[in-house]
C-alpha cells in the first residue's frame, strides 16, 4: 500500500478515497488536509464517476481536527476563515452531484464524524464509536454537524447527542437511522462497494437528478418539491436512458445505461 496521506483509486465509475495516516487516528492535519483538497478536485473534474466511496485506513475512519496541526494561529486562535477554508474539500463532497457512501470502517468523531453525516449512505462498523464530541472539549459544533444531524435522526435525538457530546457505537447509529447498516468490520468496505455498484448501474443523469431534488426538498415546501419532481421526471423521461430503462423492464432484461 502506497504511503500517501490520502488514497484516491477509481474503478469502473467508482472512486474510493482513503484517508491514511492510522498513526495519527486519520486526522484532519498538515498532511492529509491539501492532500484530501486535491483528490476532491480530481472527483469533481471527472464526467465518469457515478458514486464516490469514503473510508480511512487502521481503526479510525477519521478523528476530526489535529489542533497541532496547522488550524491554530500564533496567537493560540482558531479564525473563523482558517475554519472555512478547512471545511471547504468536505462541504464539495456534499456538493457533489454523484451519491457519496461513508464506509465507516472505524472511528469517526468530531469533524470525521461531520463528514460522515455529508455522505448520503453511512454503512458503520458494529463496534465503532461515532459522534459530536464537540461539548466535551469546550467547543461549537463544527462541518455542519448542528445542521446535518437534526435532520438525519431527528430534533430530539440530535440534541440529546449534541449536548452531551456522547459517542454511541454502529449498532446504536444504525438503531437511531444514523447509519444505514452496522456491520462487522470486515464487511464494511465489501458493503459499501456492492452499493455503489449498485448505484453505478442505475442511470447516472437521473441518479444525479434525484439527489439534486432531495437536497432541495430539504430546504423547500411539499408543493415545490411537487414542482421539482415534475421538472425532473420529465426532463429524464425524454431521455436515452429512460427509454433503455423502460425497454428493459418491459422485456425482462438488466438495463444497460448511457449517461444520455
Amino acid at each position: 500500500m502506497s504511503d500517501a496521506p490520502v488514497l484516491f483509486e477509481t474503478k469502473d465509475n467508482i472512486a474510493q478515497i482513503t484517508f491514511n495516516r492510522p498513526d495519527n487516528r486519520n486526522s484532519m492535519d498538515d498532511e492529509i488536509m491539501p492532500a484530501f483538497r486535491e483528490v476532491v478536485g480530481r472527483v469533481k473534474k471527472s464526467e465518469d464517476l457515478r458514486c464516490l466511496i469514503i473510508t480511512g485506513s487502521g481503526n479510525t475512519f477519521c478523528s476530526g481536527a489535529d489542533f497541532k496541526s496547522g488550524l491554530v494561529d500564533n496567537k493560540g486562535r482558531l479564525p473563523h476563515q482558517t475554519l472555512m477554508d478547512a471545511y471547504g474539500p468536505f462541504l464539495e463532497i456534499q456538493e457533489l452531484e454523484m451519491p457519496t457512501i461513508a464506509a465507516m470502517n472505524g472511528h469517526a468523531v468530531g469533524g470525521g464524524f461531520g463528514l460522515c453525516l455529508i455522505c448520503d449512505i453511512r454503512i458503520a462498523n458494529k463496534q465503532s464509536k461515532y459522534g459530536a464530541n464537540f461539548s466535551r472539549l469546550g467547543l461549537h459544533t463544527g462541518m455542519a454537524v448542528s445542521y446535518m444531524l437534526p435532520q438525519i435522526i431527528g430534533l430530539p435525538r440530535a440534541n440529546e447527542l449534541l449536548y452531551t457530546g456522547r459517542l454511541i457505537n454502529g449498532e446504536q447509529a444504525a438503531g437511531i437511522g444514523l447509519a444505514n447498516y452496522a456491520l462487522e468490520e470486515d464487511q464494511v468496505l465489501v458493503k459499501a462497494w456492492e452499493l455503489a455498484e449498485e448505484i453505478a448501474a442505475a442511470a447516472p443523469v437521473a441518479v444525479r437528478m434525484i439527489k439534486h431534488a432531495i437536497h432541495r426538498h430539504l430546504q423547500w415546501n411539499p408543493r415545490t418539491a411537487a414542482e421539482i419532481d415534475a421538472l425532473y421526471q420529465s426532463r429524464t423521461f425524454e431521455m436515452e436512458d429512460a427509454k433503455e430503462g423502460i425497454s428493459a423492464l418491459l422485456e425482462k432484461r438488466r438495463p444497460v445505461f448511457q449517461g444520455r
